[in-house]
């Protein structure tokens, strides 16, 4: 971290506009509590195993998300700094497995921190592999060198864009496990018409009998609020 911080000229303002997000590997206390005296935000996997099972029996409510079920307690130890704690239980062979993490970070639920968790740095998955399937990257070569380069470019672009719409328009919704690839083959590629007026999109009308159309018709209204 500190040679991340002299080579991205991490500052105290820049810091407190960064979070950290790591599997159980790095998750220890005092890790933690380094990263948040240096003023960063956290979203960690607490490495701790025996700790995870002992806070589940603190745990008053479980709700459901996906294949799995969260629930928050207090923190277990000091970390210097407020944080939430939150207990994962997912059921496997019969026998429930246990996890927890810590954040700073302020959000509307539990499920948008699990959410953000798993939006963790995983370059060779989320970037490569995605990028070649979702955006045909493998497909749709230039045989000039700066028109593949501009191309590049281009997909960085829609890597990016994508990435957001995911976080803004389809995290909380039935979408929320799409990679790039079905964002971009089964929802991007509804039809329907974008109504302009005076230069500015103003509706976007979706082909009622495509599938999945009136569910995306809401993440496209929340996207486009801003919400």
């Amino acid at each position: 971290m500190r040679a991340a911080e002299t080579a991205l000229e991490l500052a105290s303002e820049h810091r407190k506009r960064t979070v950290i997000r790591t599997d159980g590997g790095a998750g220890t206390d005092a890790h933690i509590r380094w990263l948040l005296a240096r003023d960063y935000h956290v979203m960690m996997k607490g490495s701790a195993n025996r700790r995870a099972k002992a806070l589940a029996k603190r745990v008053r409510r479980w709700d459901p998300f996906a294949d799995y079920w969260l629930g928050e307690v207090p923190a277990p130890v000091d970390y210097g700094r407020p944080v939430r704690v939150f207990i994962k239980r997912r059921l496997k062979k019969g026998q429930f497995l246990y996890s927890y993490y810590v954040s700073t970070l302020s959000l509307p639920c539990k499920g948008h921190f699990m959410a953000r968790y798993n939006h963790r740095g995983g370059a060779e998955v989320e970037q490569f592999r995605s990028d070649k399937s979702g955006l045909q990257l493998e497909v749709r070569r230039k045989h000039n060198f700066y028109a593949q380069k501009g191309f590049i470019l281009l997909a960085d672009l829609a890597h990016n864009l994508l990435a957001d719409f995911h976080h803004r328009a389809l995290c909380g919704s039935r979408f929320e496990a799409y990679g790039l690839k079905r964002i971009v083959r089964d929802l991007l590629a509804t039809s329907g018409n974008l109504v302009f007026e005076q230069g500015k999109l103003v509706q976007v009308e979706l082909l009622s009998k495509k599938q999945f159309s009136k569910e995306l018709a809401l993440c496209l209204e929340r996207y486009g609020s801003g919400r």
